[in-house]
């Protein structure tokens, strides 16, 4: 199958018709994949600047390998900030897969659906799949999730920056950490758990997305690759 057919693109494989659905334009392919670089970059720096766990022989260490991680670290945390400028104009910007309300299941058939996709993934009886073209109501709530998250990374974050150039424009913006619970003990904390609610969201993401792919052979995987997928077309779809 081409990887960049036609909006209208139709094709039958082994007897089953398939038409070709677009989702996602250019910017938000490559807002993901360099949002996915970033926390990777974000998540291992972090972790090396809370507790480092790699020291070269003695004798041959950087003096300013603990400066090289930090400057990473926020260099990944801006680039982050930039595709979330984009994700945030794509909002409006976008088709109806990519728009604020493919984000926010809060109609009373999304909310249904939500429930039954969670009943499928964990496999009980008797549960229904509904088929959805692009994010499912259990995916819109789990990426509106990890959105915030997010940004509470950030904003805590750049709190723990400022303390480094006290009386900078950071420093200044972080005001708000004295009425914290710990001051900014309690900001350093919150900031290190919620890594690892990265940690967790990062297998499941792969693993569904993975899973969908081969259980449904629809492309839902490698639709933030090509923008589209292929359906098929003999059946229908709770969001077309």
């Amino acid at each position: 199958m081409s990887a960049q057919p036609a909006e209208d693109a139709r094709v039958v494989e082994r007897g089953v018709p398939y038409r070709w659905v677009y989702l996602w334009h250019w910017p938000i392919r490559a807002m993901h994949w360099t949002a996915a670089a970033a926390i990777v970059v974000l998540i291992v720096t972090g972790f090396y600047i809370g507790r480092p766990y790699f020291m070269p022989p003695v004798g041959t260490a950087d003096p300013f390998l603990m400066g090289w991680m930090r400057l990473a670290h926020f260099l990944a945390a801006g680039v982050l900030v930039a595709t979330a400028v984009v994700r945030i104009y794509w909002l409006f910007a976008g088709n109806r897969y990519e728009r604020w309300s493919a984000l926010l299941p809060v109609t009373r058939r999304s909310l249904r659906g939500m429930v039954e996709m969670a009943r499928y993934y964990l496999l009980l009886p008797g549960a229904r799949h509904p088929r959805y073209l692009g994010h499912n109501p259990l995916q819109q709530v789990a990426y509106t999730g990890v959105y915030a998250l997010a940004a509470i990374q950030v904003v805590t974050g750049f709190a723990l920056y400022g303390l480094a150039n006290p009386g900078g424009p950071f420093h200044q913006a972080s005001f708000w950490v004295a009425w914290f619970p710990n001051g900014i003990r309690g900001v350093r904390f919150l900031h290190h758990v919620l890594t690892w609610a990265f940690l967790v969201f990062i297998p499941l993401h792969v693993y569904l997305s993975l899973r969908a792919d081969v259980v449904d052979r629809e492309g839902t995987a490698s639709s933030i690759v090509s923008g589209g997928r292929w359906v098929r077309a003999d059946r229908s779809y709770e969001d077309a």
